[in-house]
């Protein structure tokens, strides 16, 4: 999620430009949630790639087991 369309209930601007206390707490919680190697911020399109690439190895770990 990022913080771009968010509203602060408190200043009643965007959260993104941080006016308030209450926006910048919010905005750093969000960008500390949000690491880079979080699920939360992968696209569905790379998420599907990962599956995928997940499908093959188990594949290729299979075929040469047996």
């Amino acid at each position: 999620m990022t913080c771009d369309r968010l509203v602060c209930a408190n200043c009643a601007g965007p959260v993104s430009e941080g006016r308030c206390s209450v926006c910048r707490a919010h905005r750093e919680r969000l960008h500390q949630e949000n690491g880079p190697f979080s699920l939360g911020s992968l696209s569905p399109a790379a998420l599907a790639a990962l599956l995928l690439t997940l499908i093959a190895v188990a594949l290729l770990a299979r075929q040469a087991a047996v």
